[in-house]
């Protein structure tokens, strides 16, 4: 999965498309993401007591993770990820990095 949870994305396709947000959760299962005020969808939430009032709900609908493009918290472009295996003390790691700057993202 390319994007983790608090990473900051732009959307590049759909009706939101240009926006900004930081990623709230990730469905990696069915390839989706929920996004900080973007995709933003409606519930109707009828009244559970009798005293109570209906309301309307407004969340933001995971969207397809093709749809969206992170931005480099060094550069502040929106640019692709790729990665690098750092090695150190015999153990290796694989990092993102910014495919443009060529910076550590994580």
């Amino acid at each position: 999965m390319k994007f983790k949870k608090g990473d900051k994305v732009k959307v590049i396709a759909g009706k939101d498309r240009g926006k900004k947000g930081k990623i709230l959760q990730i469905y990696a299962e069915r390839n989706k993401a929920s996004v900080e005020g973007i995709n933003l969808t409606i519930k109707h939430v009828r009244p559970r007591k009798e005293n109570e009032k209906g309301q309307k709900i407004e969340f933001p609908a995971p969207m397809n993770i093709s749809n969206l493009m992170l931005l480099c918290p060094k550069c502040n472009r929106s640019a692709r990820i790729a990665y690098k295996i750092l090695t150190a003390d015999n153990k290796k790691s694989k990092v993102r990095i910014c495919a443009k700057c060529k910076e550590l993202i994580d």
